[in-house]
């Protein structure tokens, strides 16, 4: 009897902690890790995961050319210079993955 009892506890708690692991996790995130759409206030400062490589491609795949003197700020922002539409400019790429010209 004693067994049974000990055997039921157990799992009654094995069951109790499936389920509270099944919720649906939080997304109320408000600054995600790669934004979908263009963030209006960026360049957003902080840790960035991109290397050099990737943030170059990024850059490049926003429309930019002859991405030169790329440089990691100490806000977590890639900062270079490039051209787009023949005209030159400062752009930046934060964590984010917004591309952004420089004003």
């Amino acid at each position: 009897m004693k067994k049974i009892a000990i055997l039921s506890a157990g799992l009654f708690l094995a069951a109790s902690a499936a389920f509270a692991q099944s919720g649906t996790p939080s997304t109320s995130q408000t600054t995600p890790a790669v934004n979908t759409e263009h963030n209006p206030g960026a360049p957003v400062a902080g840790k960035n995961s991109f290397t050099e490589a990737q943030a170059k491609s990024r850059i490049e795949e926003a429309g930019y050319k002859d991405v030169a003197g790329l440089k990691l700020d100490d806000q977590g922002v890639w900062r270079a210079t490039a051209s787009k539409d023949g005209k030159p400019g400062d752009v930046s790429l934060d964590f984010q993955g917004n591309v952004t010209l420089a004003k």
